[in-house]
């Protein structure tokens, strides 16, 4: 396992002198959010992308994500195409050494909330989801508020709000099995792994269906193709936000699929109802998430998510502030050494970079973990 964090590129407030003094920090996830979906991306502009990833001596660790166009997942006559363009798109991302490619199946939206900033008991603030909230709306204006959606008229949200309902959850699957007959070749002859993310939430929202929710979706999909390639971001948030999902059980199901976690917590409030809180709290055992998770070997990049708003913090949109993210990835951090270090000494990672010591002026310390 290795640590990574979002970064929205140079536009974003968070900047990657920012992220890299995180402890441990060894990975930046990234994308190309300027294009639209079902554009080729240009291999110039990920290399651009990596080198400014390198220069903060972090490394990319995963494309997150190459949006997937609606043509594909509703399955139009339009979607050979833009699957042309999807794959050159990942042999791109291979040309420029990375091997994680993230995507997700959900219809026009990707991660809701229904609120920016619900007050939590320490004093902070966090994302809210709650299906009260969304009684008595119009599903084309409550999308048409979500941030990244106000771009599209309310003409063409109709158009697809209408076009998935009559496509319906099956359809979604056939669409999905179309995808990944097409492109597991393509990303297996070039090293990448693809990496589902669940529906966040878990269920269906505004009447648009939604099908990667629970362990038998999982294991649908993986059954849709043996290749390595096809393969899962684990994201507890998102799946934890269902009571009745057992998050180290599905994460020991998927065991060697899971190529890309997501680790954060949440407070159940009710049925359907969230908010995101610390890591250290809320409804999900996040030390039996990351047991799990190096039972399985997990080898891949992990992030910790969202985060709250704490400290006064207001640079770049809700959940993606620097400070609890960063709070969040050393608590994680401390509960993988925890797991997997026992009976090693103190500092060995540093051992490994020298110039770090000597930098510092620090020397290795013996004394085995408790």
């Amino acid at each position: 396992m290795h640590l990574t964090e979002r970064w929205f590129g140079p536009d974003d407030p968070v900047q990657l002198k920012h992220l890299r003094q995180i402890p441990r920090l060894e990975g930046i996830v990234s994308g190309l959010y300027d294009l639209q979906a079902g554009e080729a991306w240009p291999e110039d502009r990920i290399a651009r992308l990596r080198e400014s990833v390198e220069a903060q001596g972090l490394k990319l660790s995963a494309i997150e994500s190459i949006p997937v166009h609606d043509a594909i997942k509703l399955g139009t006559a339009e979607r050979d195409g833009y699957l042309d363009a999807y794959r050159r798109s990942i042999a791109a991302v291979a040309r420029a050494g990375t091997q994680v490619v993230a995507y997700n199946w959900m219809p026009i939206v990707d991660w809701m909330r229904t609120r920016v900033s619900v007050p939590l008991p320490d004093g902070s603030t966090g994302l809210g989801y709650d299906e009260a909230d969304l009684r008595g709306i119009d599903g084309v204006e409550a999308v048409r508020r979500l941030p990244g959606w106000t771009l599209r008229s309310p003409q063409e949200l109709r158009s697809l709000v209408d076009a998935y309902a009559r496509l319906g959850s099956e359809g979604l699957w056939e669409t999905l099995a179309y995808f990944l007959d097409a492109m597991l070749p393509a990303a297996e002859a070039c090293g990448v792994r693809l990496a589902l993310h669940p529906d966040d939430p878990p269920w269906p929202v505004l009447g648009l269906p939604r099908i990667i929710t629970d362990a038998a979706a999982l294991q649908r999909v993986a059954s849709l193709s043996p290749n390595r390639a096809n393969g899962f971001t684990f994201c507890s948030g998102s799946l934890g936000a269902n009571p009745a999902n057992d998050l180290p059980a599905m994460i020991r199901q998927l065991g060697n699929r899971i190529h890309f976690a997501h680790v954060r917590n949440i407070l159940r409030r009710g049925p359907r109802s969230f908010v995101e809180c610390a890591h250290a709290t809320g409804s999900l055992n996040l030390l039996e998430v990351m047991r799990a998770l190096a039972e399985v070997g997990f080898s891949g990049p992990l992030r910790a998510d969202h985060g709250r708003r704490i400290w006064g913090e207001r640079r770049n949109g809700p959940g993606y502030g620097l400070y609890d993210r960063a709070l969040g990835l050393s608590y994680l951090s401390g509960l993988w050494e925890g797991i997997t270090r026992r009976g090693t000494q103190f500092y060995e990672p540093l051992k490994a970079d020298p110039n770090y010591i000597h930098a510092v002026g620090a020397q290795p310390r013996a004394g085995a973990v408790s």
